[in-house]
């Protein structure tokens, strides 16, 4: 278990987000609102084209007469069949106006009649007014439609989202290589009513409810309405109460809520809370804005973005007296600060289905102040996008305007240009031209978002004047740039302030020559007018002024004036990619025109939109030495506790409880359960350095249970077979991780489709996976190749795979990572709605034959098993375990191959444990002895069958395999006794100088020979390991890392009749040799582990199976760690690290409280402390120096138990006797 404790700004770097508002929660919700108007129809999909006048149609051009917009109806054979224009390229539209505002659901095409000519995929726009086009966008990005792949059948698409709009127009993109455009178009909706009302920024509608208490007042309450306008900055909605206001600003082309209590009431901070929604909302297009409050909360809505808020006590509104809508002055109050008042239309205006702009007209419950008209009369504002690294607009500069009649210039005398853009990259030309009378060169450009103006001498790089204005300006606000230039002064204002204006005084007149050139210059090797030394300029411009005369874009669109390329005229195309943002667990969004990023810094993620655990502040390392960011409760990789998974932490800002920063002490606690990170070998604790900072943490011990999730299998034997699972969710983010083993080629591991969209992992090839999937911009693939590495190979390899709106990853073992960047526009969104296949497919042929477990998706674990224990052709868990993993069983461990998983078999072994690594020791004590019987030879031969001869034919050994570690400080010492019925007997000791014999009677007409072993002071204390082998003649001794020492018998090879191994002190005294009595009279002191015998573990059986098999034991004997050769327990239980390097130790369920205070007076007292605490660690680690070895245990028993992945030790009496466990009562791997 590991629990965590965090008292005042102590923070967990796992938040899913970092903002943080006092008193409210914020999270996405879903909310579905009604389009006012358009209440009580059964349908909505009439055709809108088809019965409108020819004059209703307008386009870009036309072929001939015959060719014109208005035969472009669908079905319709009239004139030449449908809309041809004069030529075919990407400048070319066609255009409808419905006569009024419409609700349009889905637009169909056609190509034309009787020919090779059709639209293959193109644009849809619409506006109101014919002008300041919107592009029709799903999923927030440009949506191009696809067409047709012939002149006669009819493509229709319904939109994801309806539009409301008087005039469609379409743009082909692509069309026939064999023809030429050709299209007939049909829309389909309904009527759009509703009720408007314009407000010119002076002023507002008062609405004041009944007097009848009730009535403004009820369980829940909705404000909604539509705005459009021009403006960044202005008052929609001021609702005044008692004690209390709310109100719904927009600042800087984002909606501001604000709730404020009476500072007469509630004086101090938490009397204002404001949240931020929506961007770029002063672009002249409908917006639809909605406010619930109900119980305590708020829902805000600003198009398909919501917001939920828990408003705090001390704010919640109380009963509401009257609304304002378009202002605050309305109300007369003082309370809040001066605000703009709101300069645009509002459509629908209904609080609670009272529809106020209906009072309004009729003068009831609603008073006007200053003009309000009932009319949306919009401004003409023309717009130009600039896209792409090609665009550019040019437009005739002084020299050519300035021509009388008879073709000669007029003298200038300077230059006045103004424009205003907006856009997000910090760099890019604006205006370039050159000066009349070659005198060189003018840029204007964005340079470190501020403006930058330079003049070069002609010919060279001379700089001639070098002035900037204006910082922040990559905002994506509307920015204007006045450039004056007259009588040998140049003035440079940027938004009209004084503060960013910045002079020159030129010796030379600036005058334009022939062009002037936006954004870009002509690419072209000969065009020596326009040069661009710096990036292209990327955004939206609009109001521009050559010399004080207005700029008619239109007529640039129409080739009359100037020239361009690759601009987009009558609409500005810039997209907010950071709203909603995209950058997961607080990542702060920043963009350019075409992407954006995320700046993952202090959240603990990594990754393009911070979807992957990165480096946070706190970790704990398991026996892989890697860091891992789970906490107890949660799964591997999902950065939470277990409150983050389960939904209720304190803050749902945050995944942690600890995270909340609070003052008081926070908890998080859980099993962590995953083994192949366990055990926890330490925690590093960072961020305490602050003042008043605190923490605390608790590690327990380590209990082996298994791990369901970690190695959930299922094995797939036929190529038809598959599971299948609910549809998967991975909208904006989808991580799938698992493993696989198989000998077969290829075959699909998962797949899980759309009606267009998919997602699919496969492996292709046995040296190649691939990762593909379609979010509707076409089949997107990631592969990675493995070489010469071949991973058919029957062994277990493991794939990750990412998908996010900035790219796609994919990984397999230890290969390179293969990343593919998402397209900057189309589609983000995966809609799948079919079934998840895994192991198979619902649309190829074959599948999968193999092994796939751990699989999870987002973090989620699928339970394999258990579906395919209903599944035919699929089994649960994973056959041919022993061929991956047998290695694991150590140390003479028999790898036993289950259904669902692998067992270690220790019965041959003199180990223990679930690998069979864990080492039996014992500390014995003089009178201490250890005696394993084995049968006598006439039981045996009585009872011998078939298996037991195979078995036991030995009796009469021809060699034996010994091994033993031992620890001791006594010599003369006997280590292990060896008899036979035959007074026969093996002997190891240690001789009075500390050196090993090994002592061999097996003869009795002759003497025991003694074989000295050449390793000196072995009764040092330390632990020695020893490995003695006899075949026949030949003894073979070893002792830790030494050579091995060779020697010869010259007696009888045949051992007969074993009768027992003995360990400590034998108690047949009267039986042993002189010798041998007078060393077995001290008895043994020390310590001994892992004793082997041939296939007998004596110490292991007395230790761990007394009841079971054939030992005695005389004496104290107690289980201990004496045997491991670690100076100390590398994984205690309980470990406190920090970042700050302080370092604690405590017993089992004791509380490590670890803080950093910054008070100097303790210094003293910390120091003593410290060296206190070194010295008690100096002898707790002499006192348990060797405790253990191996990383699966972070705590040894006390006591002589069974152990859970050990059955009773069914022991046979006999020298080489094989041992089968159980399957009930064996722990399983796979």
């Amino acid at each position: 278990m590991v629990a965590l404790l965090r008292q005042h700004h102590f923070v967990l770097n796992m938040d899913l987000r970092t903002r943080r508002h006092s008193g409210m929660i914020l999270q996405l919700a879903v909310l579905l609102w009604c389009s006012h108007g358009a209440i009580g129809k059964d349908s909505c999909d009439g055709p809108l084209v088809s019965n409108l006048p020819q004059s209703s149609f307008r386009s870009s051009s036309q072929l001939s007469n015959s060719h014109g917009p208005g035969f472009a109806k669908v079905n319709r054979r009239d004139g030449a069949g449908g809309w041809a224009p004069v030529e075919s390229n990407k400048y070319q539209w066609l255009e409808v106006d419905l006569g009024e505002r419409t609700e349009i659901t889905a637009v169909a095409t056609q190509g034309r009649y009787g020919s090779s000519d059709w639209v293959s995929s193109f644009l849809l726009m619409f506006s109101d007014t014919g002008c300041n086009w919107k592009q029709y966008r799903q999923e927030d990005n440009i949506r191009a439609f696809t067409g047709n792949s012939n002149a006669d059948s009819v493509v229709q698409f319904k939109l994801q989202q309806p539009v409301f709009a008087r005039f469609l127009r379409l743009l082909p993109l692509d069309w026939n290589p064999n023809g030429r455009i050709g299209l007939r178009l049909e829309a389909y909706g309904c009527p759009y009513k509703s009720d408007v009302a314009r407000f010119d920024g002076s002023s507002c509608l008062l609405y004041r409810f009944s007097p009848n208490p009730t009535s403004s007042q009820t369980a829940k309450d909705i404000i909604s309405l539509k705005f459009k306008t021009l403006q960044n900055s202005g008052t929609l909605i001021h609702t005044e109460g008692q004690d209390h206001t709310i109100t719904l600003e927009l600042h800087k082309g984002k909606l501001l809520l604000h709730l404020r209590k009476d500072k007469s009431v509630s004086p101090g901070p938490e009397s204002h809370m404001v949240v931020s929604l929506g961007s770029l909302l002063d672009d002249q297009h409908w917006h639809h804005v909605a406010i619930e409050r109900f119980s305590g909360h708020l829902n805000f809505t600003v198009d398909k973005s919501s917001q939920q808020i828990q408003v705090p006590a001390e704010l919640s509104p109380s009963e509401i007296n009257e609304i304002s809508y378009g202002g605050v002055q309305c109300h007369g109050s003082q309370r809040v600060m001066s605000r703009r008042n709101f300069h645009g239309c509002l459509e629908n205006l209904l609080w609670n289905d009272v529809n106020v702009i209906d009072l309004a007209k009729q003068q009831q419950q609603v008073s006007i102040t200053g003009n309000v008209t009932f009319t949306c009369a919009e401004p003409v504002s023309v717009p130009v996008t600039f896209a792409g690294a090609q665009s550019f607009l040019q437009l005739p500069g002084a020299a050519q305007q300035q021509r009388d009649g008879g073709g000669v210039a007029v003298a200038a005398v300077g230059v006045a240009i103004s424009l205003q853009f907006r856009t997000w990259n910090r760099a890019g030309l604006l205006l370039t031209f050159d000066l009349q009378q070659q005198a060189g060169s003018l840029w204007l450009y964005l340079s470190e978002a501020r403006v930058r103006l330079q003049v070069h001498k002609a010919g060279g790089y001379t700089i001639l004047v070098d002035v900037t204005a204006g910082f922040g300006l990559n905002d994506g606000q509307w920015h204007s740039i006045d450039l004056t230039a007259r009588r040998g002064h140049l003035t440079i204002t940027v938004d009209k302030e004084e503060d960013s204006t910045a002079h020159a005084s030129p010796s030379f007149p600036v005058v334009s020559g022939n062009n002037l050139f936006f954004g870009g210059c002509p690419d072209s090797e000969n065009n020596q007018e326009c040069r661009n030394p710096f990036n292209v300029f990327q955004g939206c411009m609009r109001h521009i002024h050559v010399d004080n005369n207005a700029v008619d874009l239109i007529k640039v669109q129409q080739m009359l004036i100037g020239n361009y390329s690759d601009l987009q005229i009558d609409m500005c195309g810039i997209i907010d990619r950071c709203s909603p943002s995209h950058c997961e667990h607080g990542g702060r969004c920043t963009q350019s025109w075409s992407t954006f990023h995320c700046n993952c810094s202090n959240t603990g993620y990594s990754g393009a939109t911070c979807h992957s655990y990165g480096s946070p502040f706190t970790w704990w390392v398991g026996r892989t030495d890697e860091p891992q960011t789970y906490w107890g409760g949660a799964v591997p990789g999902s950065q939470q506790c277990g409150c983050g998974l389960q939904g209720n932490c304190i803050d749902s800002d945050h995944y942690c409880n600890c995270d909340a920063d609070r003052k008081e002490w926070a908890t998080d606690s859980g099993l962590l359960t995953h083994k192949e990170n366990l055990p926890v070998r330490w925690v590093v604790v960072g961020d305490i350095q602050r003042p008043g900072s605190e923490a605390a943490y608790k590690v327990g011990p380590l209990k082996c249970h298994g791990d369901k999730n970690f190695w959930n299998a299922a094995f797939f034997n036929k190529e038809t077979s598959y599971l299948h699972f609910p549809t998967f969710h991975g909208e904006l983010s989808a991580d799938i991780s698992f493993l696989f083993k198989t000998t077969a080629a290829s075959g699909v591991f998962l797949e899980n489709l759309g009606i267009k969209d998919f997602i699919r992992v496969e492996l292709s090839s046995p040296t190649e996976v691939v990762f593909s999937f379609d979010v509707g911009n076409g089949p997107f693939e990631v592969r990675v190749e493995t070489g010469d590495v071949a991973l058919n190979d029957d062994r277990w390899h493991r794939v990750r795979a990412e998908r996010n709106v900035k790219e796609a990853s994919l990984r397999v073992d230890g290969f390179p990572n293969a990343t593919q960047k998402a397209p900057a526009d189309g589609h983000i969104h995966l809609q799948l709605n079919s079934q998840l296949f895994v192991g198979g497919t619902a649309s190829r042929m074959k599948g999968f034959l193999g092994c796939i477990r751990s699989l999870q998706l987002n973090g989620r674990t699928l339970d394999l098993e258990e579906r395919a224990k209903i599944t035919p052709g699929v089994r649960p868990g994973c056959p041919g375990h022993c061929s991956s993993y047998g290695e694991l069983c150590q140390n003479q461990g028999r790898c036993v191959e289950m259904y669902n998983g692998f067992s270690c078999d220790c019965g041959l072994s003199a180990y223990a444990g679930p690998f069979c690594q864990r080492e039996v020791s014992a500390d014995f004590k003089p009178g201490t002895s250890v005696q394993y019987t084995f049968k006598e030879p006439y039981e045996l031969n009585r009872n011998i069958s078939t298996q037991s001869s195979s078995i036991y034919s030995d009796l009469k050994l021809r060699g034996e395999n010994v091994s033993f570690s031992f620890r001791s400080s006594q010599s003369p010492a006997l280590l292990l006794y060896v008899s036979s019925y035959y007074r026969e007997y093996l002997a190891v000791l240690l001789n009075r100088n500390g050196y090993l014999d090994v002592k061999y009677k097996l003869q009795n007409s002759r003497d025991a020979e003694v074989f000295r072993t050449s390793v000196r002071n072995l009764a040092n204390g330390q632990l020695h390991r020893v490995s003695i082998r006899r075949l026949s003649e030949t003894v073979s001794v070893q002792i830790d890392q030494h050579e091995r020492e060779d020697f010869n018998l010259t007696s009888d090879a045949e051992f007969n009749a074993i009768k027992s191994v003995v360990l400590g002190k034998v108690h047949e005294s009267g039986e042993l040799d002189p010798e041998i009595a007078r060393l077995n009279s001290q008895g043994f002191s020390g310590c001994l582990s892992v004793v082997q015998f041939n296939s007998v573990a004596p110490l292991k059986a007395a230790l761990l199976y007394p009841n079971t098999s054939p030992v005695v034991v005389i004496g104290s004997l107690a289980e201990s760690t004496c045997g491991s050769p670690s100076p100390a327990n590398p994984y205690p239980a309980e470990t406190t690290h920090s970042l700050s390097d302080h370092l604690g130790t405590v017993g089992t369920g004791e509380l490590i409280v670890n803080a950093i205070k910054s008070d100097s007076a303790l210094i003293g007292g910390v120091i003593a402390v410290v060296i206190f605490v070194i010295l008690c660690a100096l002898a707790i680690m002499a006192r348990f120096l060797y405790r253990r070895k191996e990383t699966f245990h972070t705590q040894e028993p006390q006591g002589i138990k069974p152990e859970a992945d050990s059955p009773e030790y069914p022991f046979h009496s006999e020298p080489n006797s094989q041992n089968i466990l159980s399957e009930n009562q064996k722990e399983y791997f796979i």
